[in-house]
């Protein structure tokens, strides 16, 4: 397996590159729910909708003062190695030896203090707020192995009257390990709440990006106050 080489001058690298991306890249990222600060590990499962998820969770950790990693998948990961940097890393789908080492390795992490692994157990990239998810059975059993606590994760990026998409991030409560049906449940209950909503009040934004031209013009004039949509 690839394991991540998270440390130095490279990660500082790639960090910098990022975080300048999601400032230009999106208006904002926005929280709702409580982000933990246990000092125990924690498993954090999310819906898999774009190519920008492993790039948001990271910018999440980072602002959270998370030791943040990622389970990703071996032929992609080998592909794009600086991932490693920031905490990725591979486990190579229905292959019994490589699920046995990445869970172990996990589990390491997991010992750490303040660490998150972040799983995206449905496997693939889907289209937001298809129900229901199909969550594969890896995330039960590593938060079983690992003895950690568990949290749902929906992510949605939305377009209301802006320029820029902004990042929406639902956290929902940290709970002990339980079967996949109960995961799924309150995966997708983060999710349907989600893609209800219509404006960021109840956010917190936790980063700020680039505005656009009406956002600027209606400063220039005045009328802006650079807040929820």
């Amino acid at each position: 397996m690839i394991e991540a080489r998270k440390g130095g001058i490279p990660t500082w690298l790639v960090e910098a590159y990022l975080r300048r991306k999601m400032r230009s890249s999106f208006r904002g990222l926005w929280v709702r729910g409580a982000l933990p600060e246990s000092e125990q590990g924690l498993v954090v499962y999310a819906n898999h909708t774009s190519f920008w998820d492993g790039f948001v969770l990271h910018t999440l950790s980072k602002l959270a003062g998370w030791d943040a990693y990622c389970v990703m998948e071996e032929r992609n990961l080998e592909r794009y190695r600086f991932l490693t940097r920031i905490g990725a890393f591979s486990i190579q789908p229905g292959k019994v030896g490589s699920s046995l080492a990445a869970l172990r390795y996990a589990r390491g992490l997991l010992r750490r203090p303040r660490s998150v692994v972040f799983v995206f157990p449905e496997g693939e990239i889907r289209p937001f707020g298809e129900l229901p998810l199909r969550l594969k059975g890896g995330v039960e059993v590593l938060a079983r192995i690992a003895g950690t606590p568990c949290a749902p994760l929906a992510i949605r990026y939305a377009f209301f009257e802006h320029e820029k998409p902004d990042i929406l991030l639902d956290l929902g409560r940290v709970e002990p390990p339980g079967p996949l049906e109960t995961l799924r449940a309150r995966l997708e209950e983060r999710v349907a709440e989600l893609a209800a909503v219509t404006r960021l009040d109840g956010f917190e934004r936790l980063l700020a990006g680039r505005t656009g031209v009406a956002e600027r013009w209606d400063r220039v004039r005045g009328l802006g106050n650079g807040g929820a949509a």
